[in-house]
């Protein structure tokens, strides 16, 4: 009975060892849980408080994208003024592309290169010579077709590229980071400020230059000497044009249209044919690059694509019976 009892005693000591033991455990484990959410807590407490100490930045407001915001208030104000009034429009509208050089000098001098102003950049481009298109689009209605061409060419090009870019390149890549292995027109192009800036400037001219000619030129535009009435034909160009002449052609001849016609009749059309002499080949130029930027630009894309389902195991097989 004694050695009974003293292992009954000894059973008893053991378990209530063990469940003591096992009563610490969780106690530890929480312990030390707490003590790694305090560490936690207070590492996020010192990272808060040091993101609180940097100073903060509003990208809307750099001075790069300050200027993006005059180039579409000039852009506006050149619409504005585009059906009636030539010189002015054509002053506010080439104000608005040669800051398109001035925003990427500012972003480069200022260290404010951000994703946001080079969209905007574009998307001004785009919509401006967009615009420009449609005006020309009315005013030379057999070439409508080409303009409209050029406006789908221009928009869809810039897109599948900037995409294309993006997919094989990454949210860090930029569309103007073009590899010479993959197409060294694109790379000399986007890498090249001088190339960069003489295409598209002189792009922007060629269709100014259409466009003063709209108001100027008989030649591309016959409206401009040709009147409902039989003695419009002393309606000459080059020459100014008297009351009374307009009084045949419009029911008010100081209204905007009247006077914007004598206006129109007393541009010479001397210049914008110089200037569209000089910027048609790099027009074409641009033209031919655009394409070879949406070709390229697809197959980069198809190529993501056919390594895309691969990984998917696509095409399946056909299983032969």
């Amino acid at each position: 009975m004694p050695a009974r009892s003293t292992r009954r005693r000894s059973s008893r000591v053991r378990e209530a060892a063990s469940q003591s033991s096992g009563d610490e455990a969780p106690a530890a484990v929480d312990a030390g849980a707490s003590n790694g959410n305090g560490k936690a807590k207070t590492t996020k407490r010192a990272a808060a408080k040091s993101a609180s100490d940097e100073p903060k930045e509003n990208i809307f407001l750099f001075w790069p994208n300050i200027i993006g915001y005059c180039r579409i208030v000039l852009a506006f104000a050149s619409l504005y003024y585009m059906p009636l009034h030539p010189r002015t429009c054509s002053f506010l509208y080439s104000i608005s592309c040669l800051l398109d050089a001035v925003d990427g000098q500012a972003a480069r001098f200022f260290n404010q290169s951000t994703r946001f102003g080079a969209v905007l950049d574009m998307v001004t481009d785009r919509c401006t010579t967009s615009c420009l298109l449609v005006f020309l689009s009315s005013a030379f209605p057999r070439w409508a077709i080409v303009f409209q061409g050029l406006i789908a060419l221009d928009f869809s090009s810039h897109y599948m590229h900037m995409y294309a870019t993006l997919v094989v390149g990454g949210t860090d890549s930029s569309h103007k980071n073009i590899d010479k292995s993959k197409s060294w027109l694109l790379n000399l192009y986007y890498t090249n400020k001088t190339v960069l800036f003489i295409f598209c400037a002189l792009n922007e001219l060629f269709f100014i230059a259409l466009y003063l000619l709209s108001f100027s030129s008989p030649l591309l535009s016959p409206h401009l000497i040709k009147g409902a009435e039989a003695n419009s034909a002393a309606y000459k160009p080059g020459q100014p044009v008297n009351t009374s002449i307009l009084k045949q052609l419009f029911p008010d001849p100081f209204s905007a249209a009247a006077l914007e016609m004598a206006r129109a009749n007393k541009l010479d059309s001397t210049v914008p044919w110089i200037l569209t002499a000089i910027s048609a080949p790099i027009m074409f130029a641009k033209q031919f690059i655009n394409v070879v930027q949406l070709v390229k630009a697809s197959r980069w894309l198809a190529e993501v694509d056919i390594e895309s389902r691969r990984e998917q195991g696509l095409p399946k097989k056909a299983k032969r019976s």
